[in-house]
C-alpha cells in the first residue's frame, strides 16, 4: 500500500537532506579535499553525515516520521528507472561467454557465500539484531553483485531496519577498497599466473575490440526543459511499477509491496534502454539518477545513529571471508575457462567494487581494457537487484537454523 505524504514533515526534512547533500557534492569538487573522498567516498559522507545529526539529537526530525518513508517510496524507483535508461544489453552480450562467465562466477560466489558467512557469523552478531541480519546480509550481496544502488533498492525492499542496515555501510565501504588494493598489488603477478592457468591470449585480444562500443558519448548541459524531459519519462515508468506493486501478492520471505515495486522499476527502466528513451541519457538521466539515489542515501542514514553501528566488526570480518570465498568461485572459473589474471581481477572488482573503480583497475591490468571492467559493472548493476532478493532469500532460510 502507498504511504500517504506527511507534507508538513516533508517541508522540513527534504530541504534539509538535500542541503546536506549539496554540501557534501561540493566539498567533493574542492581540489584540497578530493584526496578525503577517493579513499572515503562520497556516498560514505552522504549517508554518515545525517547519521551523526541523528545521533546529536534535535539536529534532524525524528527517525520515525513517515517523510523517510515516503522518500524511499517514492524517489528510489524514480532512481532506479534513470540509472538504467542508459542500459547497453547488446553491447554487454557481445563480451562473449569466457567474460560473462567469469563475471557470473563471481556473482554466484556472493550468492553461495553469503548464506555460509550468515551462519559462521550469527552467534557472535549482538542478540538485538540477530533475528533479523540476514536483511543486512541481503542488501550488502546486492551491492557486492551491483552496486550501492542495488543495495540500497534491496535494503529497502527488505525493509531492513537501521541497526542491521547501517553496520553493512560501514563494510561495504571498507571491504571493497581493501579488496581493490589487494588486486592492484597481483597485478604484478598477472604474467606468472597467466603462464600457470595456460591462459589463452586472444580472450582479451576480442574483449578490447568487442568493447569499443562502450566508450561513451558526450553529455549535454542539464538544463530546466531537460529535467522535465527526464522527469516526464521516470516518474510515469516509476507510477507504473507501484501501481503494480500493490496488486501483486507478496511472496512470504522473498518479495513484498517494497520489493515489487523495486525490481519492476528495475525491469522497466531496462526495457526502456531498448527504445529511444536510452537517448535521455546525454541529457542528463544517469546524473539526476545519481542525485535522487544519494537523496534516499541521506534519508536512510537519518534514521540511524552511531549506537547502530555496534555489530560492525563482527561483520567487517564477516565480510572477509565472503569475499575470499568469492575470490574461490571465480578462480574455478578462470581456471576452467583459461581466463587471464586481468579478466578475472575485472572481473571480481565489476562485482565487489562497481562501475566508479572497475574500469580503473582494469586498465591497471591491461591498457585498453576500460571499456570491458565498465560493461561488467553494468552488467552487475542489472543483476545486482534481482539476485540480492535471491541471495537475501537464501539468508532468511538459513537464519531460521
Amino acid at each position: 500500500m502507498l504511504p500517504a505524504p506527511p507534507w508538513r514533515d516533508l517541508l522540513w526534512v527534504v530541504p534539509l537532506l538535500a542541503g546536506i547533500e549539496a554540501a557534501i557534492l561540493l566539498l567533493a569538487r574542492v581540489r584540497g579535499l578530493r584526496g578525503l573522498f577517493k579513499y572515503v567516498p562520497t556516498m560514505f559522507w552522504i549517508y554518515f553525515v545525517p547519521t551523526l545529526a541523528a545521533t546529536a539529537g534535535g539536529l534532524i526530525p525524528e527517525k520515525d516520521t513517515a517523510a523517510y518513508n515516503v522518500i524511499g517510496t517514492y524517489c528510489l524507483p524514480v532512481s532506479l528507472v534513470l540509472l538504467l535508461l542508459s542500459v547497453d544489453i547488446r553491447a554487454i552480450l557481445k563480451l562473449g561467454r569466457v567474460a560473462l562467465a567469469v563475471m557470473l562466477a563471481g556473482s554466484a560466489g556472493i550468492i553461495v557465500g553469503g548464506p555460509i558467512v550468515l551462519l559462521l557469523a550469527k552467534p557472535f552478531v549482538p542478540e538485538a539484531i540477530r533475528d533479523t541480519i540476514w536483511k543486512g546480509f541481503g542488501s550488502l550481496s546486492a551491492s557486492w553483485i551491483g552496486g550501492s544502488a542495488n543495495m540500497i533498492a534491496v535494503g529497502k525492499g527488505l525493509e531492513a531496519a537501521p541497526n542491521v542496515y547501517s553496520p553493512m555501510v560501514v563494510v561495504d565501504t571498507i571491504c571493497p577498497y581493501a579488496w581493490m588494493s589487494l588486486l592492484i598489488v597481483l597485478s604484478r603477478y598477472q604474467g606468472a599466473f597467466d603462464r600457470w592457468n595456460r591462459c589463452d591470449g586472444s580472450i582479451t585480444r576480442d574483449l578490447r575490440a568487442r568493447s569499443l562500443s562502450a566508450a561513451a558519448g558526450p553529455g549535454e548541459p542539464l538544463t530546466l526543459p531537460r529535467l522535465a524531459g527526464l522527469l516526464a519519462v521516470a516518474v510515469p515508468a516509476a507510477g507504473v511499477a507501484l501501481g503494480l506493486a500493490t496488486v501483486l501478492p507478496a511472496i512470504p520471505g522473498f518479495v513484498n509491496f517494497k520489493a515489487w515495486s523495486l525490481i519492476l522499476a528495475t525491469t522497466i527502466g531496462m526495457a526502456l534502454s531498448f527504445t529511444p528513451a536510452r537517448r535521455l541519457e546525454k541529457h542528463g538521466a544517469s546524473r539526476v539518477g545519481y542525485v535522487l539515489l544519494y537523496f534516499v542515501l541521506a534519508s536512510i542514514g537519518a534514521t540511524t545513529t552511531l549506537a547502530h553501528l555496534a555489530a560492525a566488526p563482527v561483520l567487517l570480518a564477516a565480510g572477509v571471508v565472503w569475499i575470499l570465498i568469492h575470490a574461490v568461485f571465480i578462480l574455478a572459473a578462470a581456471r576452467v575457462l583459461r581466463a587471464p589474471m586481468s579478466l578475472l581481477a575485472a572481473a571480481s572488482q565489476a562485482n565487489v567494487g562497481g562501475p566508479a573503480s572497475t574500469p580503473v583497475l582494469a586498465e591497471v591490468y591491461l591498457p585498453g581494457l576500460a571499456p570491458v571492467g565498465l560493461l561488467l559493472a553494468v552488467l552487475g548493476n542489472i543483476l545486482g537487484t534481482y539476485l540480492g532478493f535471491v541471495c537475501a532469500s537464501l539468508c532468511e532460510i538459513v537464519n531460521r537454523w
